[in-house]
């Protein structure tokens, strides 16, 4: 790492673009000279770039972004954004909670997903910038009343973003509620290692600290119970090529639209490594640890060119991969899958740590 990348980070703000309705989009910019600098986005909460050195030094933005406002507001909408109130998908907008059945906002499919057509994704969130130690960055806020998109209880969330000068990215979110609902807040970051808009991300290597994966229905739905990776090409607990897995015959992948679109079920609790992604090219290596129990793995398999990043590249299948930290899709549906169950009194808490280092 540059020797100036020890220096003291530092954060700068300016409002960037207007929504439709006249409002301002802020942007924060965060991090320290030469080394890891992030951009977040007031709407949705949204990691909009991240630029972190290769081993040489040289620094490229390694997650995917939409380059128009529009694109933010369609099919951009997720990129590098805080989704929920519910990350991932709730089979046909059912939610059952203590003896009653709310139907949530769906989308085309007859399902929510990560929170419904109007999700926090497109949200205009609160931020406030924040220094801390020698970690600086911002902490966004966005209140959620009752009944929106169909959730019962009026939520309050937050999200941190803190960056230190070491490149390691600290992402703690928060909420509380008036009512008894479900929550399960992500980050739906695309990462390309070798620099946003350069190529696919097949070459990247892949490990995930995970004996178990949720296998899906024909709507990438999950279905019970939770089966082993071994002898699959979701076995990934030792580091692979990506490319090398999805060439497997499975009919998962099939499913998936020829790639990962799942959840594996974590080894171990508490804050701990899960996941480690790397790109031989450049040397820069990902590791992500976290407090959740699951990780949604998805390899970009449907990017057909619609998106155009700021590179001013349009992405194309595999242009990035989502490593989504959170606890079990449809999980309100499957008693046996962890809770995410929030009721009055109770915080909702959960954190990921995003760490960039370089090698040969």
């Amino acid at each position: 790492m540059p020797p100036e990348a020890s220096a003291r980070p530092r954060i700068t703000q300016a409002e960037v673009a207007t929504l439709p309705d006249g409002r301002w989009i802020t942007r924060w910019t965060f991090g320290a000279p030469g080394g890891v600098t992030a951009e977040v986005l007031s709407l949705g909460a949204r990691l909009e770039a991240l630029h972190a050195p290769d081993r040489d030094g040289h620094r490229s933005n390694v997650v995917l972004g939409g380059d128009r406002v529009a694109e933010l507001l369609g099919g951009a909408a997720y990129f590098g954004a805080t989704v929920g109130r519910y990350a991932n998908r709730v089979a046909h907008g059912t939610l059952p909670l203590d003896g009653a059945v709310h139907r949530l906002a769906t989308q085309d499919t007859g399902h929510t997903l990560h929170g419904g057509p109007d999700g926090y994704a497109t949200r205009l969130w609160e931020g406030t910038p924040v220094r801390q130690d020698r970690r600086v960055g911002v902490r966004l806020r966005l209140h959620s009343p009752d009944g929106d998109q169909g959730f019962p209880g009026a939520l309050t969330a937050q999200v941190t973003y803190l960056l230190d000068a070491a490149g390691e990215l600290t992402i703690d979110y928060r909420a509380v509620t008036d009512a008894p609902t479900v929550v399960n807040l992500t980050n739906h970051a695309y990462f390309n290692l070798a620099g946003e808009g350069s190529g696919t991300v097949l070459d990247h290597l892949l490990r995930v600290d995970a004996a178990g994966y949720l296998p899906v229905d024909d709507d990438l739905i999950p279905r019970s119970p939770v089966e082993p990776v071994v002898g699959t090409p979701f076995d990934l607990r030792e580091t692979r090529a990506i490319a090398d897995r999805l060439t497997d015959r499975h009919p998962q992948l099939d499913l998936a639209g020829g790639g990962y679109d799942h959840n594996w079920v974590l080894d171990g609790t508490g804050l701990r490594t899960v996941a480690v992604l790397t790109d031989p090219a450049s040397g820069r290596r990902l590791e992500i640890r976290t407090t959740e129990p699951g990780l949604q793995v998805y390899t970009g398999n449907l990017f057909d060119g619609a998106v155009t990043g700021r590179s001013g590249r349009p992405y194309r299948a595999h242009a990035g991969i989502a490593l989504e930290t959170q606890h079990f899709p449809d999980s309100p549906n499957h008693p046996e899958y962890p809770s995410t169950v929030l009721r009055p009194g109770e915080e909702y808490r959960s954190t990921t740590v995003y760490r960039f280092t370089a090698g040969r």
